[in-house]
C-alpha cells in the first residue's frame, strides 16, 4: 500500500472528484473549456497529494499540499461562476462547496504541520 492511500484527505479528495466527475461534468449545459477545466483542477488535487507523498523532503511535501490546496480553490471559483449562471443548484453548490472547504482546511493543516 502507498501512503498516500491512508490519508484521510486523499480519500476525501478522490469522493470529491467523483461527486464532481458523476454531478457536475455530466450537466449537457457545461462549455467543453469548463468542463475539462474543472475535471484537471478536482483531479489535480488527489494527484498533488499521492505525489507529495513521495518526496523525501518537508519542503517538497509541503508544496505539493499548497498546490493541491491551490486546484481546491480553482474548483471552488468554477462552482460559483456556474452557481451564478444557473448551472448548479444550489443544493449541489452547496455540498461541493462544503467539501471543498473541508478539503481545504486538511491540507491546511497538513502545510501548517510540515512547515515546523
Amino acid at each position: 500500500m502507498f501512503d498516500f492511500e491512508n490519508l484521510e484527505v486523499c480519500k476525501k479528495a478522490k469522493a470529491f472528484n467523483s461527486v464532481v466527475g458523476k454531478l457536475v461534468l455530466t450537466i449537457g449545459s457545461l462549455d467543453s473549456t469548463t468542463k475539462n477545466q474543472l475535471r484537471r483542477a478536482s483531479l489535480s488535487i488527489v494527484l498533488n497529494i499521492a505525489e507529495g507523498t513521495s518526496r523525501f523532503s518537508k519542503a517538497d511535501r509541503k508544496n505539493f499540499c499548497v498546490v493541491a490546496r491551490g486546484s481546491v480553490f480553482e474548483c471552488v471559483a468554477i462552482f460559483d461562476i456556474l452557481n451564478d449562471d444557473g448551472i448548479l443548484t444550489s443544493d449541489l453548490f452547496t455540498n461541493l462547496y462544503k467539501q471543498a472547504e473541508e478539503i481545504s482546511k486538511m491540507l491546511f493543516a497538513m502545510i501548517r504541520n510540515l512547515e515546523s
